[in-house]
């Protein structure tokens, strides 16, 4: 058996592994890169043929997992695609907006270019269509989380809840060889336990390799204040202010997450009755699937769901799918909530409100999640005083601000109390979905607590598994 490590090593986006095991060549994810000094990986050519790959897993739809399959169907790949239903229904979302993003943005920045006299560092041409996102989404195959499914005599694979986002998946692979089977575990993407709307991670119970992220490896979401708290708090003094509260805005799970809250802080009186605008076409539409897969729901956020009280409905809401609606939301007068996509400042509508909210000394850059180094997000969150958006230099003067509580991803307790749920150590974990010194620090923590054999994989490197 062999195992490649083909993205998110020693970094964090662009996640994809390669297992070669009971005949088979699995690709377990396909993500795009992400970090501005490694968009060029996005482009290069496949560590292996997509012709030759006899299957693809997907833990979950975000980007940095899903966001490089139509690029693999562009290159020859027909095989099935599998993922859970409410991953899938996602996947959907996120991929088709992917190259609608990439045509406009590339449509800007030549335009840019051409009025500076410029070349572009990158090619001019998208990583994909339209059309390879369709193509891409015939071959998604949905599983059941907890039924294993066989694909081939040798090989079977299990989805387990990762917690992460709605339908995100642990992926349990039990390879039948030589007399005996080995189990090589894929965390994927893993969530915090007691959040309000998905249900909290299911621990692995054996592996004889694990793979493990390790986003927040080193250190703990420690607030001192709960999330509702601080979210009232950056809102009541930016409305003191006369600014508006900007939140860079992940479209799946974060987005319905901050609804929930607010929609609580309103009920409460806690933050003025002032207008929440939901400015991302695809958060608009995930919100959607969340009411569609409540399997994926806790019991309690489920039922509310189908209540009078909904909290992704409430008074003040605005759902603002056409670009018009985005642009009409900066002639407004007075304050107002703003949540906007992407995550990261990378692409989208998040772009132009910070245009019109960066230089504002009465505004507030609300993060309310991961920033991967190179981002823009991770420049604003790093305290830059001055950042390039949308080919312009704008000093930043607005209040910026993060909740860290509202991550989706696991802290290094989490992390550590999903590991412990193996029975007896592995043969060895491998950390991966972290910047260096995150995964570095990690490993030692967990050499040090749990005695296990752990490696920090490097891009490409690849791994015999006995």
């Amino acid at each position: 058996m062999k195992l490649h490590f083909l993205g998110a090593n020693r970094q964090v986006t662009g996640s994809c592994y390669l297992l070669e095991a009971g005949g088979l060549r699995i690709m377990v994810d396909c993500g795009m890169f992400q970090e501005r000094a490694l968009l060029a990986r996005n482009f290069a050519a496949p560590a292996v043929p997509p012709a030759r790959l006899d299957a693809m897993l997907l833990t979950h739809a975000h980007l940095d997992h899903s966001g490089l399959m139509p690029r693999l169907v562009q290159g020859g790949y027909r095989r099935r695609i599998y993922s859970t239903a409410a991953s899938a229904d996602l996947a959907r979302l996120v991929l088709e907006d992917s190259a609608h993003l990439q045509a406009e943005d590339l449509a800007n920045k030549q335009q840019r270019h051409a009025e500076q006299g410029r070349q572009s560092p990158h090619p001019y041409k998208p990583l994909y269509t339209v059309d390879d996102v369709q193509s891409t989404l015939k071959l998604l195959s949905p599983v059941a989380y907890g039924q294993p499914l066989q694909l081939n005599d040798r090989v079977t694979v299990t989805y387990h809840d990762a917690g992460h986002i709605l339908g995100s998946a642990s992926l349990e692979i039990a390879v039948r060889q030589r007399g005996r089977t080995r189990t090589i575990f894929f965390s994927g993407d893993l969530g915090m336990w007691d959040k309000p709307l998905i249900r909290p991670p299911e621990l692995p119970h054996h592996a004889d390799y694990l793979v493990m992220e390790s986003t927040y490896g080193d250190s703990d979401h420690d607030e001192r204040e709960p999330i509702a708290d601080q979210l009232a708090e950056a809102i009541n003094q930016t409305v003191q202010r006369g600014g508006n509260i900007v939140v860079p805005t992940f479209a799946l799970e974060r987005a319905q997450e901050l609804l929930y809250y607010l929609a609580g802080l309103l009920a409460a009186n806690r933050i003025p009755h002032l207008m929440v605008f939901l400015d991302s076409p695809m958060a608009v539409d995930a919100t959607a699937v969340f009411q569609h897969h409540r399997e994926c729901l806790t019991p309690a956020a489920a039922a509310q769901l189908d209540g009078p009280d909904s909290p992704l409905h409430f008074p003040g809401l605005v759902l603002a799918k056409t670009v018009d609606q985005s642009k009409a939301i900066n002639h407004l007068r007075g304050s107002c909530v703003i949540l906007a996509g992407a995550g990261m400042c990378t692409g989208g509508r998040i772009k132009h409100h910070l245009a019109q909210n960066l230089g504002r000394a009465e505004s507030t850059i609300l993060f309310v999640g991961y920033q991967a180094q190179g981002t823009l997000g991770r420049q604003i969150a790093d305290g830059a005083t001055h950042v390039r958006v949308l080919g312009r230099e704008l000093e930043v003067r607005a209040a910026v601000r993060t909740i860290h509580g509202l991550s989706a991803h696991a802290d290094r307790s989490a992390l550590l109390r999903w590991a412990g749920g193996l029975a007896e150590k592995p043969r060895q974990l491998f950390l991966t979905h972290g910047e260096e010194p995150v995964s570095l620090a990690l490993a030692k923590t967990v050499e040090a607590q749990l005695n296990w054999p752990v490696t920090v994989p490097e891009y490409r490197q690849i791994v015999e598994l006995d």
